[in-house]
């Protein structure tokens, strides 16, 4: 059972506001006061912190990544949970199995061998074929059920860079946090590791600590079907009123989202884009900038970062409302993925991660409109981006710019792209043909057979959701 939540004073004088309550229910959690939260830009030195909290507990080590590399970051996270379970913590880790494919399984016996227990999320080889698209992309350790950090940050050497060879680290958010909702992120950790085998001893959830901060914070626990990150997201995104600053590193938001974009852009809101200039993915920062001409011309902001890859995954609406966690904007994450967020009302954060993006502005080239002759669509350009004001100023756009800035999308690179999926499908469509034409029986009988095989996997995939319906309800 999860620790309790510790409630959250507000004073006789101040109820929830409406906005709150909104959030308060699409989020499915409620706010913990009490907090303190510790904002970690810098992958090595989160890397640092984690392997320090790992030394430093003496009841329980819950752990739990999409990647854990067999590298040397992994390794020096293999010792330290080693040296721990040796010495008697209970160490739970939680990887999944597609997005640590790699890693051996040397890696994962030595654990266990130390005394940890390790389980995979999800194996590729399971019975249920629709659970293959139902990842656990959450980033999270909790140590004796008071402290936790959370964020994009998976375990390799890409996040702690290598300066001998003249490797920067990749740029990613992380946030410590103290107090009653390391408590709440501990349960949410119980309830992904009771989906992969039996769940954890009721002991071995810590009793809710005593307040340490002034900070509120929601556990946003993103889940398939469930839409609770989505829900969320849209309710930060439409109560905008001055700034909306978005760090992501795989956008290809849903279209209603790129609407609750456009509108806030269009009603005077500040809205800016920060993405990847140069992604481990190159083919969805492609579609990325298909998406995004539209955005343009309603004023949206975009930046590409042009350091390493930029993994970060936050939001930040006016100066109140802060989220940081692992769902990137786009529908995989939103809607399919197990996802872990924090949605915190705290200034103070709020304040540094407003910090933090400006210097990532810095680092950055903005995308913007160029007229061309012959009345043709303007084009898309990449121009250095202009120095941040150090104040906390908000962003006066002038007409010129609520017509012109743009998100991030080159039309050659979004014409480019086109061309290669109508190729592709109309080679496909041919092969078919021509395999229909020269052996129908044969080709009759195959798709006869795929269909059929697809009937019962929808059927089956129906029954199964129906049956952990009836599960969860009851």
């Amino acid at each position: 059972m999860a620790a309790a939540q510790h409630p959250v004073d507000r004073g006789a004088s101040a109820p929830p506001d409406e906005l709150s309550r909104a959030i308060d229910r699409a989020a499915g959690a409620r706010p913990i006061g009490g907090n303190r939260l510790e904002h970690y830009p810098d992958s090595p030195r989160a890397l640092d912190a984690m392997v320090a909290a790992i030394a430093a507990a003496r009841a329980t080590i819950h752990f739990e990544n999409y990647i854990i590399r067999d590298d040397a970051t992994g390794r020096r996270f293999a010792d330290a949970l080693a040296e721990r379970a040796r010495a008697g913590v209970r160490v739970r880790v939680l990887y999944d199995a597609l997005g640590s494919l790699g890693t051996s399984h040397r890696y994962w016996r030595g654990l266990r061998q130390a005394g940890a227990e390790v389980r995979a999320f999800h194996p590729l080889l399971a019975p249920r074929l629709f659970e293959l698209l139902q990842r656990d992309h959450r980033k999270l350790l909790a140590t004796d059920g008071g402290w936790a950090m959370i964020g994009g940050l998976c375990i390799g050497d890409e996040w702690a860079g290598d300066p001998a060879r003249g490797r920067r680290p990749w740029r990613d958010t992380m946030v410590a946090v103290a107090g009653p909702a390391a408590a709440a992120l501990d349960g949410a950790f119980a309830r992904i590791w009771s989906r992969a085998g039996p769940a954890l001893p009721p002991e071995e959830l810590a009793p809710d600590p005593a307040p340490c901060g002034s900070s509120i914070v929601r556990v946003v626990e993103g889940m398939p079907g469930r839409a609770r990150v989505y829900r969320t997201v849209q309710l930060l995104v439409a109560s905008a009123a001055e700034r909306l600053w978005i760090t992501d590193a795989y956008l290809i938001a849903p279209a209603p989202l790129y609407a609750s974009l456009i509108d806030a852009a269009r009603s005077g809101v500040d809205v800016r884009l920060l993405v990847p200039g140069a992604s481990d993915l190159p083919i969805l920062r492609n579609f990325t900038r298909v998406g995004y001409r539209e955005l343009l011309r309603a004023g949206v902001r975009v930046f590409e970062y042009q350091g390493p890859m930029i993994h970060a995954k936050t939001i930040l609406v006016d100066r109140r409302w802060a989220r940081v966690g692992s769902s990137n904007l786009n529908v995989s994450s939103l809607l399919t993925n197990y996802e872990l967020d924090l949605a915190a009302e705290c200034e103070a954060l709020t304040g540094e991660l407003a910090n933090q993006f400006r210097r990532d502005l810095a680092s950055s080239r903005e995308i913007v409109l160029q007229a061309r002759r012959l009345k043709l669509p303007p084009r898309l350009v990449g121009a250095p981006a202009q120095s941040e004001p150090a104040g906390d100023v908000p962003h006066k756009r002038s007409g010129y710019e609520l017509g012109a800035v743009a998100v991030v999308a080159l039309r050659r690179v979004a014409g480019g792209l086109r061309r290669a999926i109508a190729s592709t499908a109309a080679l496909a469509c041919a092969g078919v043909g021509i395999l229909l034409v020269a052996f129908p029986r044969v080709m009759a009988g195959v798709l006869a057979a795929g269909a059929f095989t697809l009937a019962l996997a929808f059927g089956w995939y129906a029954f199964e959701r129906r049956r952990a319906r009836d599960a969860d309800d009851g």
